[in-house]
């Protein structure tokens, strides 16, 4: 792959990250931020998690994690479970409230993509989401 095609890849990333966290546009991408919509999601689609195993997933400091989980259950989106074979571990599970915050979150962004992508075919969005994938995996193998 040539340097001007990566240089384009990295622009083209930087330019969305920056577009999807930007709060100057004036649009919030879902009610959630972006680290309670990960880590709700993860744990709703994993079952209950630890903090260990959270922070191995999203490749972050445990103590970042345990701050993120400590607001998401001050919030109430989330309750401990004390771990059965280690007394001191505990694992985070969902609560109503959290499962219903996080299909709030994943509505208001489904419309939100939908609207993006609303003159594209439907092979284009099959591509695109194929491709985005691809490229997590790739990261997450690095």
């Amino acid at each position: 792959m040539s340097h001007e095609t990566n240089t384009s890849i990295e622009l083209e990333i930087a330019l969305l990250i920056r577009r999807l966290t930007s709060i100057s546009t004036g649009r919030k991408f879902g009610t959630l931020d972006r680290s309670a919509y990960l880590l709700l999601g993860q744990i709703e689609s994993h079952g209950s998690a630890g903090v260990k195993a959270l922070a191995e997933e999203f490749r972050l400091d445990i103590s970042t994690v345990s701050r993120q989980t400590s607001a998401l259950e001050q919030k109430g989106y989330v309750y401990k479970m004390p771990d059965p074979e280690d007394g001191r571990a505990y694992f985070y599970q969902l609560t109503d409230e959290g499962r219903r915050m996080l299909e709030e979150t994943r509505q208001q962004r489904t419309e939100r993509i939908d609207e993006l992508l609303k003159d594209w075919s439907e092979d284009e969005r099959t591509r695109f989401g194929e491709l985005l994938a691809k490229f997590n995996r790739t990261y997450l193998d690095d």
